[in-house]
């Protein structure tokens, strides 16, 4: 078993990132970036090329396979699912979640990656709630939901929210989106 190679959706989320960081970077050089579920590390190098400094990039991955992955790459990687084993507040925390809802004809192999329970938003409802003791005032959460999921109802959960990138596939719908705690 390999770590969570990128696709579309890691794309989508990257090429958000490479427009969005910079002009945040231009407004605070210090800024602290954490990306949950890192995968490939595609977003931490990502971060990186976008001027964040190395040092203020963290990441986790509840998969031991992408920690060990990410920290070969030279980024801070640990393991912890969700914001478990997390401390400290950030300005930018991104997150790649599983975002399908639960389908019985998937491999069991592969659900841990795709799949986010039965309606397909029960972890990024979970992500959302945790993420509000991580967050720096002013700071900014960049997510991808999948139109085959439930509506995750991000005014319920007290964020402004902000769609900043879509990709329409031939079967969903990807989008990004920013959010800040009201």
């Amino acid at each position: 078993m390999s770590v969570y190679q990128p696709a579309e959706d890691s794309y989508l989320m990257s090429r958000i990132l490479k427009e969005q960081i910079p002009n945040l970077v231009k407004k605070d050089s210090n800024l602290k970036f954490l990306e949950v579920g890192a995968g490939s590390g595609i977003h931490l190098q990502t971060a990186l090329n976008s001027g964040i400094k190395n040092e203020n990039i963290f990441s986790s991955d509840i998969d031991k396979k992408a920690v060990s992955h990410c920290s070969a790459l030279g980024f801070s990687c640990i393991h912890s699912d969700l914001f478990e084993d997390i401390y400290g507040k950030y300005d930018i925390i991104i997150f790649n979640p599983p975002y399908l809802p639960e389908d019985s004809r998937e491999p069991k192999n592969s659900r841990k990656d795709t799949t986010a329970g039965k309606k397909g938003n029960e972890i990024i409802i979970r992500f959302l709630i945790q993420a509000k003791s991580h967050l720096n005032e002013n700071g900014k959460i960049f997510l991808i939901t999948s139109s085959l999921s439930e509506n995750v109802g991000f005014e319920n959960l007290n964020y402004s929210v902000k769609e900043i990138g879509c990709e329409k596939l031939f079967f969903e719908r990807l989008c990004i989106w920013e959010l800040v705690i009201i």
